[in-house]
């Protein structure tokens, strides 16, 4: 049985870390292979403490921004890769999407997880989730061998973004972090440039472990990260 592969895209480089890390850990320690893409390393727009620093620049910002995620991916299992897309704004022309269509036919991804399609306060969100909408269409069309290489349709969710009432999020799915949560707070700890964010992460890893805990009735589950679904999974039975 081919092993079942993960790929997380996110705008900037430190989004999979809040939004996901937990879902990456697990997923690695059930067996899988997890792999992250950053479409942008977020110099511009979320890297406000390293622009403090005298002499910066943005070649040494989006080398430090790498580092970081590099670094957190690490403590997931996971690997990281950076597109170098340029942020606020992103633009996501036909060689990004077609970047991205090149990562989907290499590494023929299970799951994909990526960003809802609504996000008022990051303009850059929305024009990731619209690129992987056509990476992931492009790559699973009807072709032939000798046109293009397609792959098998995948699972396909949004993470939570940072304010969900306000993005359209209604969560469908909720994986226990509880046993990989510490590895959640190492990866973001990595994650300098916004120390601001690890503490409201880790509340929400709480919170979203109570909301699963009232789902299922299992007092084991301390955290929790939530997702939805963009299409429905298919099951022999309920």
């Amino acid at each position: 049985m081919q092993k079942r592969t993960l790929l997380v895209v996110g705008a900037h480089s430190a989004d999979f870390v809040w939004r996901a890390a937990g879902a990456v850990a697990s997923f690695v320690r059930n067996g899988g292979e997890a792999h992250v893409v950053a479409m942008s390393y977020g110099e511009r727009g979320e890297s406000g403490e390293l622009w403090k620093q005298p002499d910066q620049t943005e070649d040494n910002v989006k080398r430090i921004r790498h580092a970081e995620a590099d670094a957190a991916a690490a403590h997931l299992g996971a690997s990281f890769q950076g597109l170098d897309l340029g942020d606020y704004p992103l633009h996501a022309d036909e060689h990004a999407v077609g970047r991205l269509v090149e990562v989907i036919r290499e590494l023929q991804p299970s799951v994909v997880l990526t960003h809802p399609d609504r996000d008022p306060f990051n303009p850059d969100h929305p024009v990731a989730r619209q690129a992987v909408d056509r990476a992931r269409l492009l790559t699973s069309g009807a072709g032939v061998d000798a046109a293009f290489k397609t792959v098998l349709p995948t699972e396909y969710l949004a993470f939570e973004p940072h304010q969900p009432e306000l993005c359209g999020f209604v969560p469908s799915l909720f994986v226990d972090i509880s046993p990989v949560f510490e590895q959640k707070i190492r990866a973001m700890a990595e994650m300098k440039a916004q120390r601001y964010l690890q503490e409201y992460y880790a509340q929400r890893a709480e919170h979203r472990g109570n909301h699963a805990r009232k789902v299922t009735g299992n007092p084991s589950i301390r955290q929790a990260e939530a997702f939805q679904r963009l299409v429905p999974n298919v099951v022999t039975a309920l």
